[in-house]
């Protein structure tokens, strides 16, 4: 399998629904990877793959919404379908609050699962585009030197050219000079580009 086969974790007690639905993805073209427990779950290693989960809200053990709270506080928070036989709406709104895609009540027709899964998918593959993004920001930023890094926070708070040079107690040419490095190493080609890869590194403004 390549590493960026979407695989689909199926967490339920019940041995025929965990079948059944790797069955069902399997027709599909999903791999399925099934646990019977929460904690089956949390002991097994995260593939580098587009994941979401298919949990019943009763486990033995830890609850799906148990699992959910934790996944969410171990930053491990992946797309999730909720299935259950005895739902009721404090419970789906748990869900829905804990970042939940769909809360599906059994029975269920085939297709909203399968309609639910590929949402799911879909925003993980959203989430791993969304984090590759910020590590290659990162990347780029920690090239710059201390310097190019305040000249750049001075910039990006709407100082002049002048006034940072002043500020810095350098000459207004090494501050374009600088200024002109930041801008090829970020690969930002406005002050509008360079603001918002500031915000998306969440940079602190600079004191002025």
């Amino acid at each position: 399998m390549k590493a960026e086969s979407p695989i689909v974790f199926v967490v339920d007690d019940n041995r025929s629904v965990r079948e059944g639905v790797t069955s069902l993805l399997a027709s599909v073209g999903l791999r399925a990877e099934t646990f019977r427990t929460a904690e089956e779950f949390l002991r097994a290693p995260t593939p580098d793959a587009p994941a979401c989960a298919v949990l019943d809200v009763r486990l033995p053990g830890l609850s799906g919404l148990d699992l959910q709270q934790l996944l969410l506080r171990a930053g491990r928070a992946i797309p999730i379908v909720f299935i259950t036989g005895h739902g009721d709406v404090p419970m789906s709104v748990e869900a829905m609050k804990g970042g939940a895609i769909e809360f599906l009540l059994k029975p269920f027709r085939e297709q909203q699962l399968l309609d639910a899964i590929q949402r799911a998918l879909a925003h993980a593959r959203l989430e791993r585009q969304r984090l590759a993004e910020d590590a290659a920001w990162r990347r780029r930023y920690e090239s710059l030197t201390p310097r190019e890094r305040e000249v750049m926070a001075h910039v990006v708070a709407g100082l002049l050219n002048k006034q940072i040079a002043a500020k810095l107690r350098m000459s207004e040419v090494t501050v374009k000079v600088h200024r002109s490095r930041v801008m090829q190493k970020l690969d930002v080609a406005s002050l509008p580009d360079l603001v918002r890869a500031a915000e998306r590194l969440s940079l602190p403004a600079a004191s002025v």
